[in-house]
């Protein structure tokens, strides 16, 4: 079986990100999505409304896996046995940072990570932005899948 993660927080998940699952589900026979946990790090979305998300965001898929992590994504890897990591780079700027990342993972445990540049519809995506211009009441719908859509409204709504 060949395997990947896709790793992440996906605080929410949003077209982009879909965009790099799917392709990689179109290349490997299991992808993992690894909703990444981070205690110093408060999000919209707790892990768990997270991983429920995205498990309905790439249900029609069939050869995807969700869920969520703490520590070292080489740990996480070791313990599936995924030997490879694919990242999506949406500029050279992601590029700096994702290449030391590919390269520490290599050395540690031998895990390959490989780069799928974005489409450029979603070059400027990030979670952040979503959240910032929903919450200042701009128009989201078009980048996120519908119950993310929802999801997000309400939670910002709840506020």
């Amino acid at each position: 079986m060949r395997r990947a993660v896709c790793p992440g927080s996906f605080d929410p998940i949003h077209n982009g990100h879909l965009d790099i699952i799917g392709r990689a589900s179109r290349l490997y026979d299991v992808v993992h999505v690894a909703v990444m946990i981070n205690k110093s790090k408060q999000g919209l979305f707790t892990v768990e409304e997270r991983v429920e998300l995205i498990r309905e965001a790439t249900a029609d898929y069939g050869n995807v896996e969700v869920e969520s992590f703490h520590g070292l994504l080489v740990d996480f890897c070791k313990e599936r046995d995924i030997p490879a990591i694919v990242k999506g780079l949406r500029a050279v700027s992601d590029f700096d940072y994702e290449l030391q990342m590919a390269q520490m993972n290599l050395g540690l445990s031998g895990v390959e990570t490989l780069f799928v540049p974005t489409i450029p519809t979603y070059s400027f995506l990030s979670s952040s932005l979503v959240k910032e211009v929903a919450t200042w009441g701009g128009d989201v719908a078009h980048l996120l899948p519908a119950p993310v859509h929802t999801a997000l409204l309400e939670r910002l709504r709840d506020r």
